[in-house]
């Protein structure tokens, strides 16, 4: 059935709303209260074309798998489209997308850093999601401030003639200490989303932490693996539903996932005061929707209501390794190793959910005071937040982290360069850690000792006792 642009647009609100994507009409009125995303995201598109915002996040075929074929109500040809999109464009006003044309070549980005200005220019809505922090974003800043805190006790006169970054993560080899973290929507960044970091990773022999929110399904993400032997660790949230969460790991094992990372530290959303305050402005033509920041909505499917017992439930479903999440204090670290998990992950999930918490970095040398046990234990410990320079990686590993998760970084350098750009951003980081691990005095990571780090600066911050 042929539609015209008239009858589509007159479909443009709660009580009926309909969509074009890739020619194709869609009444997505009943789906709309089951949208993760929310329903504000499809009614700012409603009664016109949606294939832009659609394409921004999902894969095509995500249409047969979330809609009914009742759902599709017919088509509209090229020029009545070309008439849709021309009315769209007078309601909205689109934002301009990063330019292949205006990037600077690759070979003159020469720190993490660069790759962060030149994400500036993604759209607005996208920089907000993936750069603002909770309120002040106080914890934001400290996770790196942590970082520059601690200095460096470099050991001279020691013959170097090679350094060996290579480590294991859950017992799978990884190049670098190194791990891409667990983030959502990446397709906002580059059409090729996750695949594009599946493929650099394996390029660069590094481990990935597929996200929950991921805009690209983990079937399309495992083809784009360099080798069968590269893992892909399937990161979870609680679903208020909890079936969903069991078919979803149920899919991440049949996809071919390697591990199961949990997420805790959100059992309710941040205030990303950047990420709402732009998307204020995201309304429902109707009016009956407010706009909520991008990071609200995903998350609004997230179950509050989980505790230690949830350990229980997931390995009861797998047999695949855990590691938990967003462990920020000595305590939970201490609680993680008596539940049995293969690892955990220090993260107060990138100064995104409370402010004020304090810096990973800072739960590494509690442990390190406290229960040092932990570091000598088969229990693997990550950290993550703030992690910008290879002297950082050196850092953790020194103070008794297995390797880090870079998250944001990995965005940025997605941003407009895809696959080219994550490579040369490991590039660099390799080429600090290689240079870093040279002036400490260490051929190997394993030769990173606490001895290498000054921590005084930090260490005052330590609570002066812990009741474990």
């Amino acid at each position: 059935m042929k539609l015209t642009h008239q009858e589509i647009s007159r479909h443009n609100n709660q009580e009926s709303c309909w969509v074009a994507i890739h020619g194709a009409v869609y009444d997505v009125t009943e789906f709309l209260a089951e949208h993760p995303g929310g329903a504000a995201v499809i009614l700012r598109c409603a009664g016109n074309d949606a294939t832009e915002d659609f394409d921004s996040v999902h894969v095509r075929e995500l249409l047969s798998e979330a809609l009914p074929q009742a759902a599709l109500q017919g088509y509209i040809d090229a020029a009545e489209l070309d008439k849709l999109k021309e009315r769209s464009a007078e309601m909205n006003e689109k934002q301009s997308k990063l330019g292949n044309d205006s990037l600077p070549p690759l070979r003159t980005l020469i720190n993490l850093h660069d790759f962060e200005r030149i994400a500036q220019r993604l759209p607005a809505t996208t920089w907000a999601y993936y750069s603002s922090g909770a309120d002040d974003e106080i914890t934001k800043r400290n996770n790196t401030l942590a970082y520059q805190k601690i200095s460096l006790r470099p050991r001279i006169l020691r013959k170097i003639p090679t350094v060996n970054t290579n480590t294991e993560i859950l017992g799978y080899p990884t190049t670098l200490p190194v791990y891409i973290s667990p983030v959502g929507l990446a397709k906002l960044a580059h059409p090729e989303g996750e695949c594009a970091l599946a493929a650099a990773a394996g390029q660069e022999e590094l481990v990935q932490v597929l996200a929950n929110g991921s805009s690209m399904p983990i079937e399309q993400v495992m083809k784009r693996r360099t080798s069968l032997n590269q893992p892909v660790f399937q990161q979870i949230y609680v679903n208020k539903d909890i079936q969903k969460s069991v078919d979803f790991v149920r899919r991440a094992e049949k996809a071919g996932a390697s591990a199961i990372w949990i997420t805790v530290d959100s059992p309710v959303v941040g205030k990303r005061e950047m990420d709402e305050r732009l998307n204020l402005k995201v309304t429902a033509t109707d009016n009956t929707t407010g706009g909520q920041g991008v990071a609200k909505i995903m998350a609004s499917s997230i179950s509050p209501f989980i505790d230690w017992e949830i350990l229980t439930w997931l390995r009861q479903l797998t047999d695949l390794p855990v590691v938990i999440k967003g462990i920020q204090c000595v305590e939970d670290a201490v609680l993680a190793y008596q539940h049995g998990v293969q690892g955990i992950v220090l993260s107060n999930h990138g100064g995104r959910s409370q402010d004020t918490a304090q810096s990973p970095l800072l739960t590494l040398l509690e442990i390190r005071k406290f229960a040092p046990h932990l570091i000598e234990s088969k229990m693997q410990i990550f950290i993550d937040g703030g992690i910008r320079r290879g002297t950082d990686v050196l850092k953790a590993i020194a103070l008794g982290a297995n390797a880090v998760g870079l998250g944001r970084p990995f965005l940025f350098s997605l941003s407009g360069y895809g696959e080219k750009g994550v490579r040369r951003m490991i590039e660099i980081l390799r080429q600090e850690i290689e240079m870093n691990m040279v002036f400490l005095g260490a051929s190997s990571l394993a030769e990173l000792k606490p001895e290498m780090v000054n921590t005084s600066r930090l260490e005052k911050h330590l609570i002066g006792s812990v009741k474990l």
